[in-house]
């Protein structure tokens, strides 16, 4: 077995590994998983309420330049119908999503976290950017649950390059904020990003585990046809299972996802990853409507089918992979 105490050429060793060594690192990753949280897989439910964006990042589908995009804006009463909904099919869980739309002020967003906690037993993650650390403190003191930031590189250069007007230093200051504030802190990167190097992906691992975060999203990159890195060649989805069992081994007690990109990528090597340190699915509830408006990268959606069939069909991914569900 690999052992969880892991320093920086440790690390880059096990990016590096292939074959046995590897199966090592996901039996080593799925061992700590099976004991700090058991057989059950945790099943969120996401809400993509905006996709209406003031940044204009260089991988993001949604960034301000795409003209080419409808966009739209859920009312807070929709987003409140929407949760309410998502409890009603089984999830303890929301995640809010949404581009960084200043249309939403903290008093729009206080409100849709009161409302759904006072309709549902929901634990609710927000995930619309940064923000001012009155305006978290006020978030949190609403009965927010979870804040997810990722921080995409911890490359200071190349962050700088991929988010043009903004800097890593204050992404970094916020997720220890949030972590201050008494958030359960969400951070994450993608594998694969054009100038990243393995030595990046160390740093990426290293990054989260000294914050520390609570849950971890690690996902490939994925082109989009309407950013600066259409023509780029998409993330490796065996680099990022590895990532994925490294980051279980730094953080034993984290929620780690089996990330969408990943799903968009290979959803055998997807399902894979429950057996390599994740033990959490994300499931889209965002309305039908607006569902392939949020297009961060290009998705095949599917027949959408409604939000307690897409919940079953969830449940039993999960039961034919040997796992429980919540």
């Amino acid at each position: 077995m690999i052992p969880e105490k892991l320093n920086y050429a440790d690390i880059l060793c096990l990016l590096k590994s292939d074959g046995s060594r590897a199966q090592q690192l996901f039996d080593s990753a799925d061992s700590v998983r099976s004991r700090t949280k058991g057989n059950t897989v945790n099943v969120r439910a996401i809400i993509e309420f905006s996709n209406r964006c003031r940044r204009n990042c260089a991988y993001c589908g949604l960034n301000c330049g795409n003209t080419s995009l409808p966009r739209y804006a859920m009312e807070p009463e929709e987003i409140i119908e929407t949760a309410v909904e998502g409890y009603g099919a089984g999830y303890k869980t929301v995640v809010l999503q949404s581009g960084e739309d200043p249309y939403y002020t903290v008093d729009m967003l206080c409100h849709i976290v009161k409302s759904i906690k006072e309709k549902t037993e929901m634990a609710i993650t927000l995930s619309c950017g940064e923000m001012s650390e009155e305006d978290f403190a006020l978030i949190r003191k609403s009965g927010c649950d979870r804040y997810l930031l990722k921080h995409e590189t911890s490359d200071a250069d190349l962050y700088s390059r991929l988010h043009p007007g903004y800097s890593l230093t204050d992404r970094i200051e916020c997720l220890r904020t949030l972590k201050r504030l008494g958030f359960e802190t969400g951070g994450g990167f993608m594998i694969g990003l054009p100038g990243q190097s393995l030595d990046t992906i160390v740093n990426d691992l290293l990054l989260i585990a000294s914050i520390p975060c609570d849950m971890a999203g690690i996902g490939p990159f994925i082109p989009h046809p309407e950013t600066e890195l259409r023509s780029a060649s998409p993330g490796d989805v065996f680099l990022t299972r590895k990532a994925v069992a490294i980051a279980r081994l730094l953080l034993p007690d984290a929620n780690l996802p089996a990330t969408t990109s990943l799903a968009v990528r290979d959803k055998e090597e997807r399902n894979k990853i429950f057996s390599g340190g994740a033990n959490v699915i994300m499931k889209k509830i965002t309305p039908p409507r607006y569902r392939e408006l949020y297009e961060i990268y290009p998705a095949n959606h599917g027949r959408i089918k409604s939000v307690a069939e897409e919940r079953e069909e969830i449940n039993r991914l999960l039961t034919s992979l040997g796992r429980e569900y919540d």
